[in-house]
């Protein structure tokens, strides 16, 4: 190849470009499939299944509820508008919704109960603050590698539960983020594998 050729002419102000700012050409490869396997693994591991709680209450009223796909685990995150939520999360044979103690059915070989200490309704002016359009599917989750149906199991004297349908018993974990001002959100996070 010419040295002279519009490809190197291109590479060279890259290297020396990555040089200066202290990157490697390596920096740029995308992680192989064995490093990222052995990642979600070692995550995997450190989770489990059992069930994770955390007692505390709050007057925070729910506002949301979305969901995202990573690497390693499919993610459910509830917003809060207001700071510390608790939380009850563990695998059931059943989900039964706040109240009544109907069956919330769900797709998938395994359930998970998500009960959030927190209201979907503001508890001064007794006004919804989440109301789910779609009470079966709260979040569309086609093509979600672990995550089949997310479920509205109502609100009811300060317990909320969704009910989470999964592809298995997988290992999970949650815990609460607080956001910028004084919001929170509860994480739930569904590995992909053990």
């Amino acid at each position: 190849m010419n040295s002279n050729s519009p490809s190197r002419k291109l590479i060279r102000p890259l290297v020396v470009a990555f040089a200066i700012a202290g990157m490697s050409a390596a920096a740029l490869a995308p992680a192989s499939a064995a490093s990222t396997a052995a990642t979600c693994a070692a995550t995997a591991a450190s989770w489990g299944s059992l069930p994770k709680s955390l007692n505390r209450m709050t007057s925070a009223p729910i506002t949301n509820a979305h969901a995202g796909r990573q690497a390693c685990f499919d993610r459910l995150v509830v917003d809060l508008r207001g700071r510390g939520s608790g939380y009850s999360v563990r695998y059931v044979s059943q989900v039964r919704s706040e109240g009544q103690g109907a069956v919330v059915l769900l797709r998938g070989g395994a359930r998970l109960s998500v009960v959030i200490t927190a209201l979907a309704y503001d508890i001064n002016t007794r006004r919804s603050t989440y109301r789910p359009a779609n009470r079966l599917a709260l979040v569309n989750v086609a093509g979600f590698s672990t995550f089949r149906q997310i479920a509205w199991g109502g609100t009811y004297e300060g317990y909320t539960t969704i009910g989470l349908g999964v592809r298995g018993r997988l290992p999970m974990r949650v815990f609460i983020l607080n956001r910028p001002g004084t919001g929170s959100r509860v994480v739930i996070d569904v590995a992909h594998h053990w």
